[in-house]
């Protein structure tokens, strides 16, 4: 967390922190069931890319997706692998991306304004494996009295 959900205002002076004040309720018990949240299914989308607002809003999904993209340049050229930093600027040309490649320890940038597709062409590695899920698998684990039910790593591929 950073900003304004880990308790720090920009707009406060500096070295000044605000208080959130508690949600109001009625019973203790609301405040112990925080709700999770869904995460999109990206694996296989292949998104249009007409304005500057869509390709923005692309590489921000993007850079959110815990699999690999495959990006199109301009040029025809391809790169694929883990899309892990996005430096934004006032225009295309001065944002870039920077990958991962799935072949090669390279790390290239390429600038917005090059990009011409992105393909969300990887599995998204951490798909199901919520503590909701985890919690699950357990019930369904004990509710068929299996002993010794522990978190085990799952294998990687």
């Amino acid at each position: 967390m950073s900003g304004r959900e880990h308790g720090h205002d920009p707009l406060l002076p500096h070295g000044a922190q605000g208080v959130a004040a508690p949600p109001p309720s009625n019973s203790n018990d609301d405040l112990e069931v925080v709700p999770g949240f869904e995460r999109e299914n990206l694996q296989g989308w292949i998104p249009q890319l007409a304005t500057e607002a869509d390709i923005r809003a692309v590489i921000e999904k993007a850079f959110d997706y815990r699999g690999d993209v495959t990006i199109t340049r301009k040029d025809g050229g391809e790169s694929t692998g883990y899309l892990f930093d996005r430096r934004v600027g006032p225009t295309l040309a001065d944002s870039v991306v920077r990958l991962m490649l799935a072949t090669s320890s390279e790390r290239p940038a390429i600038p917005y304004s090059e990009i011409a597709g992105i393909a969300f062409t990887g599995r998204d590695t951490a798909a199901g494996k919520s503590y909701e899920a985890w919690v699950k698998k357990y019930w369904e684990k004990r509710a068929k009295c299996e002993k010794n039910i522990s978190i085990e790593p799952e294998a990687l591929e």
